[in-house]
């Protein structure tokens, strides 16, 4: 099997052997979502002629994040005192692993580019960020760990979750942070903090766009291109295939723009309802993805565009309102619980860009569909302890 079918071989049966009796409103809302999206690209597929391989392999990538939340969510209710020191404890593991395959890489394989590196150890990790906002804002989340061993994970979890060199895992940790610090909450201070950031993030794109820096440089030179190129990357409405260099730097626009034309051009049906399970995208030419050349795709790098491509725009619809729900908040006297909801914003935030450019919850190697499912049983968990406190303590007053 390769590592997606184990992935979600492992994940089924986990959601299967947790399952709970009784789930609350909040996540059944979550879940309800991604039933929805499932069952308007199955309704759509009986009026297609899609090959059944593609069928089957469409639905194990749809129903991955609805498996992910009864993850998260049922084992989370197990053990939910150790949540956060659960994901704080694995992200430290993942870090040290991931330090050991940089360091192997640059010994043995003289791995030594920033193209090499990520190869050896990985392109990204949205786990590990998640970890070191935990460590950071560990007083907030009632962890209680020493300064020492604060200062240690938070050392270890960020070199690693820094040495991905991963453009998504800056603006993640970034937003995120902000996220906990309350400056999401519309108010004066929140508004001159952001623009601020905003204002920094323009003068120091500036600066990178007048250095200039090489498509084939070495060292930071190649992270520095990808940050000089990420504002138009995704973005780009008119590529040039005969360009090479325009169209490898451009290519996830190019997905984007083949897709709307695949699906608009079949008109409003599948504007609306998609094109169903098994549909795929022509790249109109060979591309080599991954580790072969394909001319014909089932996802997307977009998120949104491969929800579009599968179910249309009611489907997309469906989607932004799982994204909307993480931004209610839920009104509680538990300190913890607003750190909660905090987290809750900055993940929506982080999944409308996640989304965009590295196919948010629906990224074949994800996990923040479980880390999602794990903050909703971590809230509803300390609500139902405030309102028995509150019980409590109205019962000693009478």
């Amino acid at each position: 099997m390769n590592n997606y079918e184990l992935t979600f071989a492992i994940w089924s049966l986990t959601a299967f052997f947790t399952i709970q009796k009784v789930y609350t409103i909040g996540i059944i809302k979550q879940l309800l979502c991604f039933v929805l999206i499932i069952a308007l690209a199955i309704a759509v597929f009986f009026f297609k002629n899609h090959q059944l391989y593609f069928v089957i392999r469409d639905i194990t990538y749809l129903i991955k994040p609805f498996i992910g939340l009864l993850i998260g969510y049922q084992l989370c209710k197990k053990f939910p005192l150790l949540a956060f020191k659960t994901i704080v404890f694995i992200g430290f593991f993942i870090a040290i692993i991931h330090l050991f395959l940089i360091f192997n890489a640059v010994i043995f394989y003289k791995a030594t580019t920033v193209n090499d590196i990520r190869f050896y150890g990985g392109y990204f990790s949205d786990f590990e960020v998640y970890a070191l906002i935990v460590v950071l804002f560990h007083e907030k989340f009632q962890l209680n760990l020493s300064r020492q061993k604060a200062i240690l994970y938070a050392i270890v979890i960020g070199f690693s979750a820094f040495m991905y060199l991963a453009r998504t895992n800056f603006i993640q940790f970034i937003i995120l942070f902000l996220a906990l610090k309350g400056y999401f909450e519309v108010n004066k201070r929140s508004i001159t903090v952001v623009v601020s950031v905003l204002i920094l993030t323009g003068i120091g794109y500036t600066v990178i766009y007048n250095m200039n820096p090489k498509r084939n440089g070495e060292g930071i030179e190649a992270l520095l291109y990808k940050i000089k190129i990420a504002p138009i990357e995704p973005f780009k409405t008119k590529i040039n295939r005969d360009d090479w260099k325009d169209f490898n730097d451009n290519y996830r626009s190019y997905e984007n723009i083949m897709t709307v034309r695949q699906v608009s051009r079949e008109g409003l049906f599948s504007t609306f309802f998609g094109q169903g399970l098994g549909a795929q995208v022509d790249l109109k030419q060979e591309v080599w993805l991954g580790d072969m050349n394909l001319r014909y795709i089932s996802i997307l790098h977009n998120g949104f565009m491969t929800i579009f491509l599968k179910t249309g725009l009611l489907g997309l619809f469906v989607y932004f309102i799982s994204i909307y729900l993480l931004f209610k908040k839920t009104k509680s006297n538990f300190p913890i619980v607003n750190q909660i909801n905090l987290l809750f914003v900055g993940t929506g935030v982080f999944l409308i860009f996640s989304n965009w450019v590295f196919m948010g919850v629906y990224n074949l190697s994800d996990n923040k569909s479980i880390l999602i499912g794990f903050l909703f049983c971590l809230r509803e968990f300390y609500m139902k302890s405030d309102n028995e406190n509150l019980l409590n303590e109205s019962n000693k007053a009478e």
